[in-house]
């Protein structure tokens, strides 16, 4: 996936993941790291969770309610960060911030998150679309604002 990615096809990706988000569930295993995160701006209230299990993300998933760019981010998120490492988990999210924020980033670790590319021209949404990113760092106890 790559820039070739029409806003078409952009926003088909995102009203997927909207319509059906991923690993959309509630965990009530105690093992699971969980955070609430919410909006003031918009709808959002997410809770997401994850387990993380000899420093690998085990399991990562998420419940509540948000608009389309949340949800579908989150959704999005929880695909993307599944199966990796705690570091390759923290370079996913630098390099995504990198992206929302128009400073240098790998696509290529972003897979389906790039369609987020243009999010910085609604500055209105960014809030929506890095809140999962940002409740994960805040688990990892990393610096949510980056």
């Amino acid at each position: 996936m790559h820039f070739s990615l029409s806003n078409e096809m952009m926003r088909e990706i995102i009203m997927d993941h909207y319509q059906n988000p991923r690993n959309k569930r509630e965990e009530s295993d105690p093992s699971y790291q969980t955070v609430y995160m919410d909006s003031t701006s918009c709808i959002d209230k997410i809770y997401i969770q994850i387990k993380v299990e000899d420093g690998i993300f085990k399991d990562v998933c998420w419940h509540g309610n948000g608009c389309a760019i949340s949800t579908a981010s989150t959704s999005i998120m929880s695909e993307l960060l599944k199966g990796k490492t705690i570091d390759e988990g923290n370079k996913i999210i630098d390099n995504y911030f990198n992206m929302i924020h128009e400073k240098p980033y790998d696509p290529e670790v972003l897979d389906e998150a790039v369609v987020f590319m243009n999010t910085s021209r609604q500055p209105s949404r960014i809030k929506c679309a890095t809140i999962s990113f940002r409740g994960v760092r805040r688990i990892l106890g990393g610096n949510e604002d980056e």
